[in-house]
């Protein structure tokens, strides 16, 4: 279960910080009521998920078309709705189906009639991820900063991961309010035990890889060892936080 950098490599410090964010978020999203609430609660949590973040937004398509809208503030909010009129950057990550940056919105030439109004409002950089929540319904979540260049290569990965993570837990709460039952396997785990989600967010971040896989990775660790799921994320954990502190 070694991650990919050896004691005192900063992975392991940001590894445990993203983990708690995806704890965080798991607990938010499993507990609320219907999707809107999760959505308020994704764009709420998104906003703390990195330095430098201002406002955070997160946009759900239904056959093209803007479906949900949620939030940190009023300012993301209208950062948002200006691009149904004309492209900007969450649709272009929703379009393309990849991670889009834009760390000086003063230099940018994409999104013409998108980029001068995002400035006026405050905007200097932003970052919007995809997150795919089913066959259905696509989205992404859009990070605004309102200093230029903080949203690095560091920023992105953290908001693939996140866009990952919510894309999973918010198909458990759409298939949840479907069949008013409990939501899918994963996200039952995940709900089940605060150290599984810890442990997954930690292997997400040494493999690169989405939940689903790293509870593959978990699960195949406990088999292995014949021991439970709980007691390898345990180790997980504890082990990550060691080399955190060695930073």
């Amino acid at each position: 279960m070694a991650g990919p950098g050896s004691d005192g490599d900063p992975i392991s410090l940001v590894a445990v910080e993203t983990a708690a964010l995806l704890r965080e978020l798991t607990a938010g999203l499993l507990a609320s009521n219907d999707l809107e609430e999760a959505l308020d609660h994704l764009a709420k949590t998104s906003r703390h998920a990195l330095p430098g973040v201002s406002w955070s937004s997160v946009t759900l398509l239904r056959a093209g078309e803007p479906a949900s809208v949620a939030a940190s503030d009023r300012r993301a909010r209208r950062l948002d709705s200006l691009q149904y009129a004309a492209d900007g950057p969450a649709m272009s990550a929703i379009r393309q189906r990849e991670v889009v940056l834009a760390d000086d919105l003063s230099t940018e030439t994409r999104w013409a009639e998108w980029t001068p109004r995002a400035v006026t409002y405050g905007a200097c950089a932003v970052l919007a991820a995809p997150v795919d929540v089913d066959d259905q319904v696509l989205g992404s979540i859009s990070l605004y900063a309102c200093q230029p260049g903080v949203l690095g290569h560091g920023a992105q990965l953290t908001a693939m991961l996140l866009a990952e993570h919510a894309g999973l837990l918010l198909a458990a709460v759409r298939e949840r309010d479907r069949r008013d039952s409990v939501p899918s396997d994963l996200a039952g785990t995940l709900a089940s035990g605060e150290v599984i989600g810890q442990a997954i967010g930690v292997v997400m971040m040494q493999r690169r890889c989405p939940p689903a896989e790293a509870l593959d990775v978990l699960r195949g660790a406990s088999t292995a060892l014949s021991i439970p799921v709980e007691d390898v994320a345990r180790r997980l954990v504890r082990s990550a936080e060691d080399r955190a502190r060695a930073v």
